[in-house]
């Protein structure tokens, strides 16, 4: 097993810098990013009326917090696997989850705001968080393994 950790431990580094790359982004999100979300969802949100939102920010913000999170993501998963067709494969369902995510968040804000807020709350922790990371890793382990 040490053997093993010594060998990889190029790998383990690396792999420990983008997961810490991802931890700085949520660490710094209210530097970095536009989302009068953050401190809504935080408090007792079921009650209140909507925070005043400029759309067009928002929407930039949640889709460069996105794109930040699915490179990160696409890097770490070529560290971890050192396969380009993983990585082209991640891509494309980070790209058409993403584009399907950020359409119905913006959708749902401008239609069903104040009756929606749960799937505003869902949809913005999907574009957000590192999420499909946690999906994908344990997938394509299982794959290789598999094979």
């Amino acid at each position: 097993m040490l053997q093993l950790l010594l060998k990889n431990k190029k790998k383990i580094g690396w792999s420990l810098f983008l997961i810490l790359l991802l931890v700085l982004i949520r660490v710094f999100e209210d530097q970095l990013f536009y989302d009068p979300f953050l401190n809504y969802f935080k408090t007792e949100y079921a009650h209140l009326a909507f925070p005043r939102i400029n759309i067009i920010k928002l929407f930039f913000s949640l889709g460069i917090r996105f794109y930040l999170n699915s490179v990160i993501s696409l890097v770490l998963l070529y560290v971890l696997f050192a396969d380009k067709q993983i990585v082209k494969f991640s891509a494309l369902l980070y790209m058409i989850l993403g584009s399907i995510l950020m359409i119905s968040f913006i959708f749902v804000l401008t239609f069903f705001a104040e009756e929606s807020k749960m799937t505003l709350f869902y949809i913005r922790r999907f574009l957000i968080q590192p999420i499909f990371i946690l999906l994908f890793i344990p997938a394509f382990y299982y794959q290789k393994k598999s094979k």
